[in-house]
């Protein structure tokens, strides 16, 4: 396209190059187009069933058939994600509102007058007469079990009234998803960048169940769903840090449905996965991450999913070296990790958080107590890799000789990955000398915001950082959470097409930015609780399922907090316990343009030793 016309939560407009315009809307299962050939007496639309958004060496198999002049069919399965290999199958039907003049298909640089075609690159096309009707409707839907699911998810989406009532009906959807949260401030361009990201967070996890219940397992079986909706693409090394709570707090039902989605993927495949796209472990990232986002999303309300077998699965995972979800390690060294209680030094601090996440979920969903003891303490094994010399996280051989600092971190650094204890704050920062020992590092470490992975400060657009900011509120220097947070909006986000500071990866870099502009932030894995900032709206007022929690106070000016009350009464922590607002309630904020340096001192925020 050469122009966008129209870009908003459920429709897109733009222009092509050939005078073109193209409009996009969506229901749960199909998509919907308009296209308007506005000097052409002929418009030809293709649908590319060998064609995809990865290279098409990874496509193993196509084909495509051409069932009427108004209606086509078929599949396309293979692809690949990061790298990998992701084998699996998608079918889809779609029909146009009228009758093509003109029709074949292609494969490769052929084209043919032949009714199907089959392999890479190839699909089919369609010519309508467009000189008095320039418009062309066209619905396509998809499954992912066969061509007639398909087929009854297309039927199952019609709406009468054409293009501008799918339009009316995604916007609709739209509408009442964003408004579970209300911002009031009269800074337009700070509404537009937070109902952006508050999109974004809404996206993923997507359905992948059929109109009929019908999903393809991770065992590649059809089954049949006993869920609203079957649920994939979980990003969950990213996910769990922020979005899995955000609709948890505000979908606890479509969340726990997100949740034994996971459940079943696990009891088809062997484990939970750490990036799942349709149904396909893809083994991306590090860690064992799952446990983690199923435990923050209980405790934040979803807990309508089995309990037991979430726990099993969390369980042996954490406990059974060499256990595969399909094709890919659940936790590789965890031999290593058991015997020596240490393994490479990114990679285990994600096992450690895991393990603590895991401990929390034991108890809180189960009151298994032993289990939960011996996972929380467990998680303690990030102090095995504290260097006393050098007062850093530092990964060791399994004989116990420290290897050169700078080995065994994955996507971050020494310095990104040190805070990566978000359990136990207050022992890490007595660690390395107390308070002001920290505040220093921290200090340094916020020099820049706009670091790479491989740079030695604070990278915004990395998940590994995303909580750092708020790590103050475990010093005496409360007041500099604030002030680095609302250093990132202003210096890291803004609302043009390059405001990101990185990949929103699947909706956490967004969900990032909303508890931020809300004040509130989720740190600690499996505790239902918020660490702390000043909010940058005047008001915000979230739709709970329990009640409406009213959040008073924020500004883009006065950036720091001078006071605050919860439900009308003077509260001096930086940590909010979920239960006092999970009900609803209000926040009142005072917020100052001068930081006020002795609230929040001498309040403990939860640190698990």
């Amino acid at each position: 396209f050469v122009s966008v016309n129209e870009a908003s939560a459920g429709h897109l407009s733009v222009n092509s190059k050939d005078d073109i315009t193209s409009r996009l809307t969506v229901t749960k299962r199909s998509a919907i187009a308009q296209f308007e050939f506005k000097k052409s007496k002929n418009g030809t639309i293709i649908i590319g069933s060998g064609v995809n958004s990865s290279n098409e060496k990874h496509i193993k198999n196509s084909a495509i058939n051409i069932s009427s002049s108004t209606t086509c069919e078929g599949f396309t399965e293979g692809g690949d994600f990061c790298g990998t290999e992701t084998p699996y199958k998608v079918y889809f039907a779609a029909e146009f509102d009228r009758p093509a003049n003109e029709l074949g298909t292609w494969n490769g640089q052929e084209l043919t007058d032949n009714l199907s075609n089959n392999g890479q690159n190839s699909g089919a096309f369609f010519t309508f007469t467009t000189d008095v009707n320039k418009e062309v409707n066209y619905r396509i839907a998809i499954s992912f079990v066969s061509i007639e699911n398909a087929k009854e998810n297309l039927k199952a989406s019609s709406i009468v009234g054409g293009f501008s009532a799918y339009q009316k009906n995604a916007e609709a959807a739209w509408d009442s998803s964003l408004s579970k949260i209300i911002i009031e401030s009269p800074n337009t361009d700070r509404k537009i960048q937070f109902y952006t990201h508050l999109y974004h967070s809404l996206i993923h996890p997507n359905i992948v169940s059929d109109v009929n219940g019908d999903y393809m397992g991770a065992d590649f079986k059809v089954y049949k769903t006993k869920l609203d909706a079957q649920y994939s693409s979980f990003s969950v090394w990213d996910t769990y840090r922020t979005q899995a709570q955000l609709v948890a707090i505000l979908y606890p039902d479509q969340s726990s449905d997100m949740m034994q989605s996971l459940v079943d993927f696990a009891e088809q495949s062997g484990g939970y996965g750490r990036w799942i796209l349709a149904n396909i472990e893809t083994g991306i990232m590090q860690g064992d991450p799952t446990p983690i986002l199923i435990s923050n999303s209980y405790a934040f309300g979803a807990t309508k999913f089995e309990l037991n077998k979430a726990y099993s699965h969390m369980k042996r995972g954490a406990t059974i070296p060499l256990l595969r979800s399909q094709d890919h390690e659940i936790r590789p060294y965890l031999t290593e990790y058991i015997r020596d209680g240490h393994t490479f030094a990114s990679m285990m601090l994600e096992y450690t958080s895991s393990d603590f996440a895991i401990g929390q979920f034991a108890l809180q969903a189960l009151n298994l107590k032993e289990d939960a003891s011996y996972f929380i303490e467990r998680s303690q094994n990030w102090k095995n890799i504290y260097n006393p010399k050098n007062k850093w996280l530092n990964s060791k051989y399994p004989n116990g000789k420290w290897k050169d600092i700078e080995h065994d971190w994955r996507e971050a650094t020494y310095k990104n990955y040190f805070w990566m204890v978000p359990y136990n704050l207050t022992t890490l920062i007595n660690k390395i000398g107390g308070s002001e020992a920290a505040e220093n590092r921290l200090d340094t470490f916020f020099e820049r915001l706009d670091a790479s992975y491989h740079d030695d400060w604070f990278a915004t657009g990395n998940e590994p950082d995303f909580h750092a900011p708020w790590i103050y509120n475990w010093t005496d220097a409360s007041y500099k959470t604030s002030k680095v947070v609302h250093r990132i909006f202003d210096e890291m986000y803004t609302s043009k097409p390059t405001g990101l500071p990185g990949n929103d990866d699947l909706g956490t870099m967004g969900a990032w930015y909303v508890f931020a502009s809300m004040g509130l932030y989720p740190m600690i894995p499996g505790v239902a609780g918020f660490s702390v900032n000043t909010p940058q709206f005047e008001k915000a007022i979230v739709n709970l399922p329990q009640g409406l929690l009213t959040i008073n106070g924020g500004s883009t000016e006065a950036t720091y907090i001078n006071s605050l009350k919860i439900n009308g009464k003077k509260y001096k922590s930086t940590w909010v316990d979920w239960d006092l607002i999970k009900n609803g309630g209000t926040i009142d904020f005072k917020s100052s343009k001068t930081p006020n340096k002795t609230w929040g001192e001498n309040t403990e925020p939860p640190s698990f030793n």
